[in-house]
């Protein structure tokens, strides 16, 4: 199969496509026919220095995929081959995702939504499940509730509106002036321009803020909270603030979750949640996919397309 590997860790100059052996499915495990792979912040960031990701001994980049069941291990009975899936596997560990073919346990994947293509569900699995474990799992949001959710337009701050919305909530976004009517088309009650104006002048009483962003964010973020209310921040839990007695705060990190792959695979199906793809570029330009990723202006997501 093809597969673009990490040569070393560094830059997207390092991403090489070699020709590797097919896997197996093990005990439990689909064999999956890869059609599309998204591509993420994380991909990235892991791919420059490794990060705390369990690397087999080939590091293949990739966690989002959208497929087709070619084999089944032993004991599954969950899917059959020529099924179409989607899903997160082994997510922190190696997936493998920029590749033809992935193995991985058969409840890491769902039914990929009837209405989507393969490029536009491999978009959704790991920014749209960070999405919903923040704001469902975590933060239990409830209709009615404000939420704050910062980089509306990017990766998962465009699902973390559509969910919010249709949990209930009245949701608040920041993005740059010209991304304002496409946060709104997501559902967004206000959008606030955070490059004219410091959001938390301009934004006040909320239940939960959704910080993908990092830095001062999470401090500044307190100051529109309600007392009691809810932080979550997704970079790492050094963007957990200080200060912040009588909130509650985290760091979320996304887990393979198969009732929550459910669960967006139906908002998908009801037209709650679409993803929005920016970037669709052929496997062998997984470097340049890179490139377009770290510039960080990006609306939605970018896709390899690997058939």
């Amino acid at each position: 199969m093809r597969a673009v590997v990490v040569s070393q860790w560094g830059g997207p100059e390092v991403l090489t496509e070699v020709e590797l052996a097919k896997p197996e499915p093990g005990l439990g495990e689909v064999l999956v026919r890869v059609h599309a792979a998204g591509v993420n912040p994380v991909d990235w960031k892991t791919r420059a220095s490794g990060a705390l990701i369990a690397w087999g001994q080939t590091p293949i980049i990739g966690w989002d995929v959208s497929g087709t069941v070619e084999a089944v291990g032993p004991g599954v009975t969950l899917f059959q081959p020529g099924d179409e899936v989607f899903g997160m596997p082994r997510f922190p560990s190696q997936a493998g995702g920029y590749a033809e073919y992935v193995t991985a346990p058969a409840r890491q994947f769902a039914r990929k939504p009837a209405s989507l293509t393969h490029q536009q569900a491999a978009a959704l699995p790991l920014a749209a499940l960070t999405a919903w474990q923040a704001l469902n799992d975590t933060a239990g949001l409830r209709a009615g509730q404000r939420v704050l959710v910062h980089a509306a337009a990017g990766g998962v701050g465009h699902f973390a509106v559509q969910i919010a919305k249709a949990l209930g909530a009245y949701v608040i976004g920041t993005a740059s002036a010209g991304k304002h009517g496409f946060v709104r088309s997501l559902g967004a009650d206000e959008v606030v321009d955070y490059r004219s104006t410091a959001f938390e002048e301009a934004v006040a009483e909320v239940d939960v803020v959704i910080d993908s962003i990092g830095g001062d964010y999470g401090t500044r973020s307190l100051k529109v909270l309600k007392p009691g209310g809810t932080l979550i921040t997704l970079n790492g839990p050094d963007d957990i603030p200080a200060g912040a007695e009588g909130f509650r705060t985290g760091w979320t990190l996304v887990e393979p979750d198969f009732a929550g792959l459910q669960a967006i695979a139906a908002m998908a199906e009801e037209g709650s949640l679409r993803p929005e793809i920016d970037t669709v570029l052929p496997l062998s330009e997984a470097a340049k996919a890179h490139e377009i990723g770290e510039r960080g202006r990006t609306t939605g997501k970018i896709v390899l397309s690997v058939v």
